[in-house]
C-alpha cells in the first residue's frame, strides 16, 4: 500500500502555494492514504468485460430547434448602460494605435 506522509502533503501544498497547518497536513495525509487505499482495492477488480462509460446512467441532451426571434428594443437594452454612443455601448479603450 502506498503511504502519504505529512511531509509529502506539506511539499505538495508548498508547490501549490497553499498554506496548511500541521494538523491539516496530518488530516490530509490520512484522508489521501484512505483514498489511495480505496483506489488500490478498485484496481483488484476484473473489469475486462465491463464496457467503458462516461456516465453511470444513460444521459441524452434535450435539444430544441434554433428559432430566430425578435430581440429587445435598442432603447430598452441601453437604458441602464453607464455610457452609450450612436445607439451602442461605449466602452473604455484598452488598446492604443
Amino acid at each position: 500500500m502506498t503511504t502519504i506522509s505529512k511531509e509529502t502533503v506539506e511539499r505538495v501544498a508548498n508547490l501549490a502555494r497553499l498554506e496548511v497547518s500541521d494538523q491539516e497536513a496530518e488530516n490530509f495525509a490520512t484522508q489521501l492514504e484512505k483514498i489511495i487505499h480505496m483506489v488500490e482495492k478498485l484496481e483488484e477488480l476484473d473489469t475486462a468485460n465491463v464496457e467503458p462509460t462516461s456516465h453511470a446512467i444513460e444521459v441524452s441532451n434535450v435539444l430544441r430547434e434554433d428559432v430566430s426571434m425578435e430581440g429587445l428594443p435598442r432603447e430598452e437594452v441601453l437604458k441602464n448602460a453607464p455610457d452609450k454612443q450612436d445607439g451602442m455601448f461605449k466602452v473604455p479603450t484598452i488598446m492604443e494605435d
